[in-house]
C-alpha cells in the first residue's frame, strides 16, 4: 500500500527558505508522478507543482520562479524548495501521488489516489 509522509514544515520570515521532503513507500516509486497541493485555513486547496515519473514539471503561476519540485528515485524521495516565501503561501502543503497521471491532469487533485497527512508551513510578515 502507497504511504507518503511529508516533513520540513515550520515557521519562516517572509523572504526566507524552506524545504518540503515527501518521502514514498510501498510502490514503484519511479513510476509514479507526485504533486504538491496545499490548504489554508478558509480556501480550497490548490495545486502548487507536480512533477512527473519522467521528471517533467509543472508549477502553479503563484509559485513559479520562487518554488522548485525535483526527485530523487534513488532516496523514494520528492522535495519542494521553497524560496522567497511569503504570508500568502501560509498553508497546510500535501503530497499526492499517482501511477496513471496524464500531463492534462497534473494540476487536478482529484486525480491522484495517495495522499500524504500534510505539513504545515507559516510565513510571518
Amino acid at each position: 500500500q502507497v504511504q507518503l509522509v511529508e516533513s520540513g514544515g515550520g515557521l519562516v520570515q517572509a523572504g526566507e527558505s524552506l524545504r518540503l521532503s515527501c518521502v514514498f513507500s510501498g510502490g514503484t516509486f519511479s513510476r509514479y508522478s507526485v504533486g504538491w497541493f496545499r490548504q489554508a485555513p478558509g480556501r480550497e486547496r490548490e495545486f502548487v507543482a507536480a512533477i512527473r515519473w519522467n521528471r517533467a514539471t509543472y508549477y502553479a503561476d503563484s509559485v513559479k520562479g520562487r518554488f522548485t519540485i525535483s526527485r530523487d528515485n534513488a532516496k523514494n524521495t520528492v522535495y519542494l524548495q521553497m524560496n522567497s516565501l511569503n504570508s500568502e503561501d501560509t498553508a497546510v502543503y500535501y503530497c499526492a501521488a499517482d501511477s496513471s497521471l496524464i500531463v492534462s491532469t497534473m494540476r487536478n487533485g482529484n486525480q491522484y489516489d495517495h495522499w500524504g497527512q500534510g505539513t504545515q508551513v507559516t510565513v510571518s510578515s
